[in-house]
């Protein structure tokens, strides 16, 4: 089973002005709670690439790439989903920067975890599916579109002319 990488000392790599590295490190990203559902996020040790750049002045510019699965239902039929996602993600530290130049994962190490998971947040669309064009419910019965796309119901009288069908011809 590959290690479990949740923080980073970037110090430790001894990088000048310049220099840059590739790491190849596993992270671990917690479920999601989504439209009042839960997805987990697999695989359990997601494989991530970051690559990491010394900038002058003792800053850092980082890239975060890696590509994960959400397992829960879907938002329209309530089937299984199982959509996967891929994050290319991107940091930048620079002492004296400011607040555009400063990244919320990085103080003494690198937070990977926290990294990992709010950039597969950002990456998430409106809804999860099973499927792009899935068809959801019926709502009118609740039948699963997507078994049956044919599924149609007889449409309902027009209420205006309610009093029409009062009518008795003999």
């Amino acid at each position: 089973m590959p290690q479990r990488t949740d923080t980073f000392d970037l110090s430790r790599l001894g990088l000048t002005s310049g220099e840059g590295r590739r790491l190849d490190l596993h992270a671990h990203v917690e479920p999601f709670d989504y439209g009042g559902q839960r997805y987990a996020v697999e695989p359990e040790l997601v494989p991530v690439r970051v690559d990491v750049s010394r900038t002058t002045g003792n800053g850092w510019a980082l890239r975060l790439r890696f590509t994960a699965t959400l397992t829960g239902p879907c938002m329209r039929c309530l089937e299984d989903a199982t959509p996967e996602f891929s994050v290319d993600a991107y940091e930048v530290d620079q002492p004296g920067g400011g607040d555009e130049l400063s990244s919320p994962y990085l103080d003494d190490e690198l937070d990977l975890q926290a990294w990992s998971r709010d950039a597969l947040a950002l990456a998430l669309p409106s809804q999860l599916t099973c499927k792009p064009d899935c068809l959801g419910l019926c709502p009118r019965c609740g039948a699963n579109l997507n078994a049956d796309p044919g599924h149609a119901h007889e449409a309902e009288p027009d209420p205006r002319w309610a009093k029409l069908s009062e009518i008795k011809f003999e």
